[in-house]
């Protein structure tokens, strides 16, 4: 991460624009969150590689039948004293230390999904605050455009007023347009350096300019709704779940326990003991059956779940691809229609004034005509790049699956 961020620092020294790929490639780099979700899927790792293993075995030591009254207490000249000696060892089947390991790795699994989630959202939130700052910038310029039409008009208002041909109050009104303006691009500013603050909390490195983003790839509604954040989750959990149930059903058969000891006598023949413990399920109906209904119970809590998440991703993917059409189709509707004809009334008004069959106010109205219009283009693009980059980068990228 450092060494890129390094890399881009001559970049940014020099005026140059920051990529959208390079912004996204730095802000999974240094992200905490990312790193927070990798190392509880490591941890999940580590506890998936003791799961199948056998109980540590047990070594039991003591002294059996010591007196304690009469003339060889506590004295070990007992015939029936004897040290002891020995080891146990709990046996778990391999059927059940299978099962356990497979709710391990489902574990497992479930962590690296958050994981990916994790990727995700960082992409989504650094691709939004790097469409904040392309079209806050975008709007200063137009804000500055507007503020330079309004010292032009300010200025020509002043020249009429002392040839006699305007009024003072034309002339005020047109310096407060132009305090107007002058707030409006010093609020844009503002909203500039505040988009470049977010999308540096992101990237880790100071953003003079960003590059055009370019139309996002949206993915299939079968590719959004299987690799969505919250669907991919609930089906770990489902998967989670369906392992603990398995394991629960495997556990109604009790776990046997062995033990070898060597017991040593004083002036008598030492003994080895060999015995086997066997837990006796008296009454499954009330212990091992009901656990195994909670777990099957949590399994179909699990699969509810999953059904209702992947309504809501497939209803939220028919949404933002509605509102990215609906955006489409009204951006290119209001260029053709609004926007075309501002610029050529424009062109009209300027050719119309340089041959003095029109005044210059005709000029400035179709100048702030066409700025207005722009204005809202622009808004209309951004709301239209921020559908389409949240349908980009909602779900969690193909090559991340687990």
């Amino acid at each position: 991460m450092a060494a890129l961020a390094v890399a881009l620092l001559p970049l940014h020294s020099r005026g140059n624009s920051l990529t959208l790929d390079q912004a996204l490639s730095l802000a999974v780099e240094r992200s905490q969150a990312a790193q927070a979700a990798r190392s509880g899927a490591a941890s999940a790792a580590q506890t998936a590689r003791a799961a199948a293993q056998l109980p540590d075995p047990v070594l039991r030591a003591g002294i059996d039948n010591l007196p304690i009254s009469g003339s060889d207490r506590f004295s070990g000249r007992d015939s029936m004293t004897m040290k002891r000696v020995g080891i146990s060892q709990e046996w778990v089947s391999a059927g059940k230390r299978s099962a356990r390991q497979a709710a391990a790795d489902a574990a497992v699994h479930r962590e690296v999904a958050a994981t990916h989630a994790s990727l995700a959202d960082v992409r989504l939130q650094t691709g939004m605050a790097y469409l904040d700052v392309y079209f806050a910038r975008a709007a200063l310029g137009l804000a500055v455009q507007d503020e330079r039409h309004a010292h032009d008009e300010l200025e020509t208002a002043r020249a009429r007023l002392s040839s006699a041909s305007a009024t003072s109050q034309e002339v005020l009104a047109l310096a407060s347009a132009r305090g107007l303006a002058e707030d409006a691009a010093a609020e844009a500013r503002q909203q500039l350096d505040v988009a470049r603050a977010a999308l540096e909390r992101w990237v880790g490195v100071p953003v003079d300019d960003v590059a055009a983003a370019g139309g996002c790839t949206a993915p299939s509604e079968d590719a959004y709704v299987s690799r969505h954040p919250a669907v991919v989750a609930a089906q770990r959990d489902v998967d989670m779940a369906r392992s603990e149930a398995d394991s629960a059903r495997i556990n109604r058969s009790p776990n046997w326990s062995w033990e070898v000891s060597y017991g040593q006598r004083s002036g008598y023949s030492d003994m080895v003991s060999v015995g086997v413990s066997i837990p006796l399920a008296i009454a499954p109906a009330q212990r091992q059956d009901r656990e195994l209904a909670a777990k099957l119970a949590l399994v179909e809590k699990a699969q509810a779940q999953l059904a209702e998440t992947t309504r809501v991703a497939v209803a939220e993917y028919r949404g933002l691809s509605t509102e990215a059409a609906r955006l489409a189709e009204r951006v290119e509707r209001y260029r053709t229609s609004v926007v075309l004809p501002a610029q050529q009334r424009t062109v009209v008004a300027l050719a119309a004034y340089r041959s003095n069959q029109a005044p210059l106010t005709t000029l400035f109205d179709a100048r702030h005509a066409e700025l207005e219009a722009d204005r809202k283009l622009l808004a209309l693009q951004r709301d239209l790049s921020r559908a389409q980059a949240s349908l980009a980068f909602k779900a969690i990228s193909e090559g991340d699956l687990p």
